[in-house]
């Protein structure tokens, strides 16, 4: 597939929230608009709230493989008529599914949009789910699962999701298994595109060469089709295991992969932003971040370590890991617990403090630097509850965490816990 050229648009330094308009089409569907001409353009963000949270009992991989099928055949196109529709026309159409949302991506000069759109809207309102295209995804899946089952990352990250929520569906691998998969039947497949890819658990953003009235009109034909409303089972909160556990799964490889974590802090809690630069400056600032410098540079146990605020619609998760040689992986845990502690009871410096601040302040400019990167963000803000004033608020916010702050919720994070811990490989000690 022809890939596009993609650039940002000249949003306003002062306020990105300004360059957004918010666009209402007649069918009552909300689109949040970047409109910008520097390139012929446009690049267009959906998602469906109800991703893979919603497969079936037993039956995990229906939003993962629907999400693959509805490119394979739709409308009056078979598979091969509908990708040389897309190659002829250098249009990027893409879908995948996560555990909360079934996301959409599409990208098309603005000469094609029209084309594109119709495309768009064919794969999403008419796929075809025909039997042969079904069982090529399907052994497209379990060859990828198979290839998977040895391989210590994607081992110790489905453990550790199923030791932390259990039989709750974020326990679940968005992906499925090998169990799973081969149960998936056509009509599972329909039924999810039916109760879940609707008009009113719909997110859009547009960035690029298009007016408001256009996008409209394009955005109505194309989903105007789908059912109003969602039928959508109710996921309940879940808060993450807190029992200090630790899984290892047995593979015959020279190092151990680990992940680690415990309860985060939820999305829109008010102590989110201050967890956010907390994290920072423990594993989410790279070359700066405390455990990076003691558990590489100092120590020389891994080549990298990391650590970040994970959530989900209803889960918050600060999870992290490393991959390091198998005699050295109790060491490599022992030194990120300590690591934790140190933060909990002591506290960052001012310069750590500062410098968090500093890098977060102005790297969230690089969310934005193409069309595409502005897109996916809008859609995002959407799907997470957030208005569109956040993008001119977020700064603020981060530049007014204090040291305070951070040993409060140092302390609500850490205070008195143990790590849940998954680990792959064959770790000594452990």
């Amino acid at each position: 597939m022809t890939a596009l050229q993609d650039t940002a648009p000249q949003a306003s330094p002062k306020s990105r929230a300004e360059t957004v308009q918010r666009v209402v089409t007649p069918l009552g569907l909300e689109a949040w608009l970047v409109e910008d001409y520097a390139v012929p353009l446009v690049a267009f963000d959906f998602a469906f709230k109800g991703g893979a949270s919603q497969d079936p009992a037993g039956k995990a991989g229906v939003a993962h493989m629907l999400s693959a099928l509805l490119d394979e055949g739709a409308g009056p196109y078979d598979s091969d008529a509908f990708h040389r529709a897309l190659d002829d026309r250098a249009v990027e159409l893409s879908f995948h599914a996560g555990h909360d949302n079934f996301q959409g991506e599409l990208k098309t000069l603005s000469k094609h949009v029209d084309e594109a759109f119709e495309l768009m809207r064919v794969a999403v309102c008419e796929p075809r789910l025909e039997t042969d295209a079904i069982e090529r995804v399907r052994g497209q899946i379990v060859a990828g699962l198979k290839h998977e089952a040895k391989d210590p990352n994607t081992l110790s990250g489905r453990a550790f999701r199923k030791a932390a929520f259990g039989d709750h569906p974020y326990g679940r691998s968005s992906q499925g298994d090998l169990e799973s998969i081969p149960r998936i039947v056509r009509e599972d497949l329909t039924a999810f595109h039916r109760n879940a890819l609707t008009r009113g658990n719909l997110k859009i953003a547009a960035v690029g060469a298009i007016d408001a009235a256009r996008l409209a009109s394009l955005i109505d034909k194309a989903f105007s089709a789908l059912p109003a409303a969602p039928n959508l089972v109710a996921i309940p909160d879940v808060t993450p295991a807190t029992d200090g556990a630790r899984t290892i799964i047995d593979v015959d490889v020279p190092q151990t992969t680990i992940r680690f974590g415990l309860p985060g802090v939820p999305r829109h809690d008010p102590d989110y932003v201050t967890g956010v630069v907390l994290n920072h400056i423990l594993g989410g600032g790279s070359f700066s971040a405390r455990l990076f410098k003691e558990v590489r540079e100092k120590r020389g146990l891994a080549y990298s370590v990391h650590s970040q605020l994970s959530n989900h619609d209803h889960a918050a998760l600060f999870t992290g890991g490393t991959s390091t040689k198998n005699e050295r992986a109790a060491e490599s845990l022992s030194v990120i617990q300590e690591e934790i502690e140190k933060l909990r009871s002591d506290g960052p410096t001012e310069t750590e403090l500062e410098k968090a601040k500093k890098y977060l302040i102005g790297s969230y400019a690089l969310r934005f630097d193409t069309s595409t990167k502005i897109a996916g963000n809008l859609v995002a803000m959407q799907t997470d509850g957030y208005p569109v004033d956040y993008l001119d608020r977020r700064n603020g916010l981060i530049a007014a965490v204090t040291m305070e702050d951070i040993k409060r919720v140092a302390d609500r994070l850490f205070a008195g816990k143990t790590l849940l811990v998954a680990a792959a490989g064959r770790p000594e000690g452990m």
